[in-house]
């Protein structure tokens, strides 16, 4: 499932922008075709121009209240309307996600029945990406579930007395301690409706991190590691332009 909604406080009309001849959406969803697991794929949408838009690319289209706060409550709705028993979250505005990572984040899922969800993670080997918080750091425990996401530098290495704390985060990347959350999320079904249902906590509030929910309430995240970096993701118009050049050198390939 792809949701997508016009309304953009950065980008308005991001779903349609236009890449290389193609709405943006068209690329989401011609990358998650190339997935092996998914066997349907349907953009959630509240937005006539953007059903219209999938709709003649040959798209499925699922209509979605208008009300919703997060993607995650549009997939809820959506899923509610489906038999499925595995529902992955693919944002829509990742025109570079990665097929082969839906895929493992599928069958992380699927080799645990008591996982809730599962989701992926890259290293992270940038100094500067460690200390920012637009990055999204994760830590698991030994079965590889996660014990927490933050946008705080973490884990950080403990140097003496020291209180520099880019010392201490360049201690654990060097260490290879440092992982990148990358949100795409595979739910079974039961688990994103329980999940959509909870009201949100305190530290996804703190921390501006709807995942944290469902840790805060018991609820177990595979995180399977990934090698390689992330598409980036489109937020800006610099970012588009930018997502423009990768495709155009030859990324989506």
């Amino acid at each position: 499932m792809i949701p997508a909604r016009f309304g953009s406080t950065r980008l308005p009309g991001k779903p349609l922008s236009d890449i290389h001849g193609k709405p943006m959406i068209q690329h989401v969803h011609e990358r998650v075709r190339r997935a092996r697991r998914p066997d349907r794929v349907l953009v959630c949408t509240d937005d006539d121009r953007i059903a219209a838009v999938v709709r003649g690319f040959g798209g499925e289209v699922v209509m979605t209240s208008r009300d919703h706060a997060t993607g995650t409550d549009r997939l809820a709705e959506a899923a509610r309307g489906t038999d499925a028993e595995i529902v992955v979250n693919v944002q829509g505005d990742e025109p570079l996600v990665d097929p082969d990572g839906i895929d493992a984040a599928v069958d992380g899922l699927e080799r645990d029945p008591g996982l809730d969800m599962a989701t992926l993670s890259l290293p992270l080997r940038d100094v500067d990406e460690m200390l920012s918080p637009s990055v999204v750091k994760v830590v698991c425990d030994a079965k590889g579930d996660a014990l927490y996401f933050s946008r705080s530098p973490l884990p950080l290495v403990r140097q003496g007395a020291s209180s520099d704390l880019r010392a201490a985060a360049a201690a654990a990347v060097a260490r290879g301690l440092a992982r990148k959350h990358v949100g795409l999320y595979v739910y079974r079904r039961e688990s994103l409706l329980r999940f959509a249902a909870l009201a949100p906590t305190p530290l996804e509030m703190a921390e501006g991190l709807e995942q944290l929910r469902a840790l805060e309430n018991g609820m177990r995240i595979r995180v399977v590691e990934r090698e390689g970096a992330a598409g980036p993701a489109v937020d800006t118009a610099e970012d588009l332009e930018r997502v423009r050049a990768l495709i155009a050198a030859g990324a989506a390939h």
